[in-house]
């Protein structure tokens, strides 16, 4: 699954190892994003992968015009500084009590529980949400990452109910059963798409981001394990498609949080997850955010994004 991958990280190594013969000293990989002091999926997971090299996908063309709905659409930032928008994470000490895990849904496509997370785990869109009504957690000390959907905290019988929920080892790159499911329908952990406040202060974001497409075809390609669509339509975008801003997109207008988002979006991209809005790249919940900066990435058009070719389309 991680084939395309794997050729272009040895086309890499090949390239490094090129360069040291010559005399050169190849540039340090750059640091891991991490949460809770776990680095956040090995180094050559393929959230962590710079693609700004890697070839245009054939299809690019056709499957930005199918997102992109002939310009009517632009980027668009699905987080900010509302405590309710974007999706909240929590980290954990090691000590944290296991709670039940009931599955409601897709049981058999899930991690058996109990997981450390809190009945007062904080819930996508607040406690009255009726969404996807994500849990993240991370585990200070295991680095494993608890992703639950649609979760709802049951008083009466003191567990966790939700669709879904995954138990993520954050030191491998193991990915979910082919076909299978997680709580992002393309079988993805959500965590590492997200767009977060410290790396974004910090200035710099080493990972690829999570966005969605409202219309998707019948197939996914990896990392992503699952697909939701039905359609044979070639231009849709199967789950685990990837994107990346143009090199010759110019940011020199840009400033602040957003000019780091689009930085990243050149070396990283973004990973189609879920279907929903067009454009919406995902980010963590946090009162700290600048909606005006964040205003500027909603004046990037979809034209100025390329498909990247990661691998073949599995069905």
């Amino acid at each position: 699954m991680y084939t395309r991958f794997a050729a272009n990280l040895a086309m890499g190594i090949a390239l490094t190892t090129m360069a040291a013969t010559c005399g050169h000293n190849p540039p340090p990989p750059p640091a891991r994003a991490t949460v809770g002091g776990c680095a956040v999926l090995p180094a050559d997971n393929a959230w962590n992968t710079d693609i700004s090299k890697f070839p245009v996908s054939s299809g690019s063309a056709a499957y930005i015009s199918e997102i992109d709905n002939s310009g009517a659409t632009k980027l668009h930032p699905d987080f900010g500084s509302n405590a309710t928008y974007g999706i909240p994470y929590l980290v954990v000490p090691q000590s944290t009590a296991n709670e039940p895990i009931n599955y409601t849904n897709y049981g058999d496509e899930s991690d058996p529980g109990p997981f450390p997370i809190p009945p007062s785990a904080p819930v996508e869109g607040g406690a009255s949400s009726t969404g996807d009504r994500h849990v993240l957690v991370v585990q200070q000390g295991t680095c494993h990452l608890y992703e639950l959907g649609r979760a709802f905290w049951n008083t009466t019988h003191t567990r966790w109910d939700a669709d879904v929920g995954v138990n993520w080892d954050l030191s491998s790159n193991a990915l979910r059963p082919l076909h299978e499911t997680s709580a992002d329908a393309a079988g993805l952990p959500i965590l590492p798409g997200l767009v977060r406040y410290d790396e974004v202060t910090a200035g710099v974001i080493n990972h690829a981001l999570r966005f969605t497409v409202e219309q998707t075809q019948h197939g996914f390609i990896a990392p992503a394990t699952h697909d939701t669509g039905s359609s044979t339509d070639p231009t849709r975008p199967p789950m685990g498609l990837r994107l990346r801003l143009k090199a010759s997109f110019d940011l020199t207008p840009f400033h602040g949080e957003s000019l780091v988002v689009l930085t990243a979006l050149k070396k990283y991209g973004m990973i189609v997850a879920d279907n929903g809005s067009n454009w919406y790249i995902s980010g963590a919940t946090d009162s700290r955010w600048n909606d005006d900066d964040l205003n500027q990435l909603k004046t990037v058009p979809g034209t100025a994004f390329e498909v990247v070719n990661t691998g073949a389309i599995q069905h």
